[in-house]
């Protein structure tokens, strides 16, 4: 039987992975990736425990999350190109268009 603290661990292990991902990886598409690991570890703890006591707001403020999710690549890829065209690479080491 699966209980909700598999779901749990499940979450916390997806989670910590993308935050290694992040910390680690240096090519920004990898550090996207792993930053929509962590939105979706964060939406199955939140569709657990909204299974758990039986409530669909945890899965309704999934949607919004996900809204949101699409919203963040869909500008962080438009950033990445745009890096990409003046830089001629996405390290995230090599970037430094924000500073004066």
């Amino acid at each position: 039987m699966v209980t909700l603290h598999h779901y749990l661990v499940v979450s916390a292990a997806l989670f910590a992975l993308g935050v290694i991902g992040v910390m680690i990886r240096r090519n920004l598409i990898v550090v996207l990736m792993c930053l929509e690991l962590m939105l979706n570890a964060v939406n199955l703890s939140f569709v657990a425990f909204s299974h758990y006591l039986g409530s669909l707001e945890g899965q309704v403020f999934v949607l919004f999350v996900m809204v949101v999710a699409a919203a963040e690549v869909a500008v962080g890829l438009a950033i990445a190109v745009a890096v990409f065209r003046q830089k001629g690479s996405i390290d995230v080491n090599d970037v430094n268009l924000m500073k004066w």
